[in-house]
C-alpha cells in the first residue's frame, strides 16, 4: 500500500539504554514529518513493536539483550520488507558494519553525528537511498573488496560475543539439552530459549541448530575438527 505522502513518517526507535530512546525521540519529534510511534529496549520486543505498530523506519541498536540489532534486523527485514531499518550505534567496528548490511539494514549510523543529519538520514532512508555515517561506506568498500580468507584450517569462531546468559545456553546445546530441557535449567520460557538459539546463530553466523551444537561441542571438548563438520552440515 502506497503511503500518503501527507502524514509523518513513523518511527520505532529500538536502544537498551531509556535514556537514549527518550533523548531521541525528543530531538526528533520537533521535526513535523516524523513520528515517533514506539520504542523497545532490545531486537525481541523490537519484532513485536514492528507487528504491532506498523511503523515506516526503524532506528536499531546493535549491541543488546535478549536479541542483538543484527539478529533483529535480519527477521524484521525478511517478515516486514517495507520496514526500512537504519542501525544507530556508538561501534562502527567492521564486523557490525558488515553484519548489518548484510542483514539488511539501509544504512549504519553512529550516535554522535548532528540531529538535523539524523533527520535527513531518516528521510533519506524511508525513500530507499542506503545511509552511511563519515567514513562507513569507504569503510564498508575496503571490506568487501578484501581477499577472502581460506576457510579450509581456520580456527573456529569465538564465543566472545555472546551474552553471559546465551553461553549458558550454548554450554547445555553442547551436552545435547533440548529447548525444554534448557529452560528447565536456567529457568526461563522455552521462547526465551528459542529467541537465545536465534541471537546465537547470528553471533556467529552458524545456518542452522545442527551446525550450533557441532560448534558447541567442538568449544566444550576443545577439538579442531569444527571446518570439516561445518560442511558436511551445508
Amino acid at each position: 500500500m502506497k503511503r500518503d505522502e501527507s502524514s509523518p513518517i513513523r518511527l520505532l526507535i529500538v536502544d537498551d539504554q531509556s535514556l537514549i530512546r527518550q533523548g531521541l525521540k525528543a530531538m526528533l519529534e520537533q521535526e513535523p514529518d516524523l513520528q515517533v510511534v514506539g520504542d523497545a529496549e532490545n531486537g525481541k520486543v523490537a519484532l513485536e513493536k514492528v507487528a504491532a505498530l506498523q511503523p515506516d523506519v526503524v532506528l536499531m541498536d546493535i549491541r543488546m539483550p535478549e536479541m542483538d540489532g543484527r539478529t533483529a534486523t535480519k527477521l524484521i527485514t525478511q517478515n516486514f520488507p517495507n520496514v526500512k531499518v537504519l542501525v544507530l550505534s556508538t561501534f562502527d567496528d567492521d564486523a557490525y558494519l558488515a553484519g548489518a548490511i548484510r542483514a539488511g539494514a539501509k544504512g549504519y549510523l553512529l550516535k554522535d553525528m548532528p540531529s538535523q543529519e539524523l533527520a535527513d538520514a531518516i528521510r533519506f532512508g524511508y525513500y530507499g537511498y542506503t545511509q552511511f555515517g563519515p567514513g562507513l561506506f569507504d569503510k564498508l568498500l575496503s571490506m568487501e573488496s578484501a581477499p577472502a580468507q581460506p576457510s579450509p584450517g581456520s580456527a573456529p569462531p569465538k564465543p566472545s560475543e555472546l551474552t553471559a546468559r546465551e553461553q549458558e545456553v550454548l554450554r547445555l546445546l553442547a551436552v545435547g539439552a533440548t529447548n525444554r530441557e534448557i529452560a528447565q535449567q536456567l529457568y526461563i520460557t522455552e521462547g526465551t530459549v528459542k529467541t537465545h538459539v536465534t541471537s546465537i546463530l547470528g553471533r556467529l553466523n552458524l545456518k542452522n541448530r545442527s551446525q550450533l551444537a557441532i560448534y558447541a561441542n567442538s568449544i566444550l571438548t576443545g577439538r579442531n575438527t569444527l571446518t570439516a563438520r561445518l560442511e558436511s552440515q551445508s
